[in-house]
Order: C-alpha cells, then sequence, then structure tokens
C-alpha cells in the first residue's frame, strides 16, 4: 500500500513538472512572438521591421513617455503627448498598432527639446507608441494603450462636410511661451502651432489623400 501510494505520489509530481514545464514554454514562445512588448500586441514585430529597421537595436524603456487619454471620445481628435529625458536624441517616430495608417509622425528635434504635443486620427483601440533614436543607435520605445469606439481614419472631417476646408487651407498661427530659467539650467521656450488642414487620409470614399508631409519649424537665426 505504501509503496502504491510512493508510485502514485511520483506520477503526480512527474504530471506536475510536465505542465510546469509546458507552461514555460508556452510563456517563452509567447514572449518570442511578441518580442517582449509589453501591450503583446500581434501587430507589433512587423511594426517594428517597418519603421525602425529588420536588424534595428530596440528596449521598451519606461524613460519614453507616452500621455493620452485612457478613451478617445473623439476618435477624429486625440491628444497625445511624447516626452524624454534621454540625451542625444536623433528621432522620435510614433506608431499606431491598428491604424491603417500606422506611422502618425517623425520629429527630428536638433536644437530643440525631445518633447511634442499633437493630435491624430485613431481608427480603433491601439496600443500609442514612441520609438526614439538615441546617439548609440538604439530605439527606445515607450507607449500608452488608448482605447476608443473608432472610425476617426474613414470619416470625413467636418471641415469637409460643410465646405469649409478651403477657405481656411494652410492658415498659420502660433505662439511661443517662455519660461523662467531654473537654477543651473537655461530656460526653455515651449511653441505652439496651429496649421489649417483637412489632413485627409485617403480612407474615405470620394476623398483622396491630401496631407502634409513635412513641416519645418526654425529660429530666428534660421536654424531649424
Amino acid at each position: 500500500m505504501a509503496r502504491r501510494r510512493c508510485l502514485l505520489n511520483a506520477v503526480a509530481a512527474v504530471a506536475a513538472l510536465a505542465a510546469w514545464v509546458g507552461l514555460a514554454q508556452r510563456a517563452h514562445a509567447q514572449a518570442e512572438a511578441f518580442e517582449g512588448d509589453p501591450y503583446k500586441s500581434f501587430q507589433w514585430p512587423e511594426l517594428r521591421k517597418e519603421f525602425l529597421g529588420a536588424k534595428a537595436r530596440v528596449v521598451f524603456d519606461e524613460r519614453v513617455r507616452v500621455q493620452g487619454p485612457a478613451f478617445a471620445e473623439d476618435p477624429m481628435n486625440v491628444p497625445v503627448t511624447v516626452a524624454t529625458d534621454l540625451a542625444g536624441v536623433q528621432r522620435i517616430v510614433v506608431l499606431v498598432d491598428r491604424n491603417p495608417i500606422r506611422k502618425v509622425l517623425e520629429l527630428q528635434p536638433l536644437a530643440a527639446q525631445p518633447a511634442v504635443s499633437f493630435r491624430f486620427k485613431l481608427e480603433q483601440a491601439s496600443p500609442v507608441r514612441a520609438a526614439v533614436l538615441t546617439a548609440d543607435g538604439l530605439w527606445h520605445v515607450g507607449g500608452t494603450l488608448v482605447d476608443s469606439a473608432g472610425g476617426g481614419c474613414t470619416v470625413a472631417g467636418g471641415s469637409r462636410a460643410d465646405g469649409s476646408w478651403s477657405q481656411t487651407l494652410g492658415q498659420v498661427s502660433g505662439r511661443v511661451f517662455a519660461s523662467a530659467p531654473v537654477a543651473g539650467q537655461d530656460a526653455v521656450s515651449r511653441l505652439r502651432l496651429r496649421i489649417m488642414h483637412p489632413m485627409d487620409t485617403g480612407l474615405v470614399g470620394g476623398i483622396p489623400a491630401f496631407y502634409l508631409s513635412r513641416v519645418s519649424v526654425r529660429d530666428r537665426d534660421d536654424r531649424e
């Protein structure tokens, strides 16, 4: 009887070990499939290859801060802020996993601070990411998850509906907000820029793609 009990215990232990090994293997396979993505997005591996490069070195980094609403009440006008304290920032690329147009913008800070706030169109709930390239060739990726009822990319904007877009097309306005210098640091100014444009995605029937592809901002010394 005691021997039978020992055998049963041994069988149970082997079964438990096999189950644990199976779970560990599945977890490892899943981690490889998502490439360590904290959002476990099936789109991420393809997104990384297309926009960062198949051989790009990538780390998920909390120092890349992406702030957005938990739920986008207006999917045609979603506010997002990207900022980082990383040194030697060369490029910032904003990507949305589940948008039909997945690259929202690319910023080269140059003489500016590596921070930007903007609004964009969201087609459905999705991770919103910022990939920051530093001088050592490493991409640092941060993000946030924005839920949404969707439809922001496939519905005509209000200015298209009422025909007013042509009356304001190309109008540019801006304002500089200067801040006082902090001890040991230079003063930093913030620029707010508004460009009137329909930003048509080309995904609405009868309305061709028509959007800004490049914006250059220069200071008084003509530095970009």
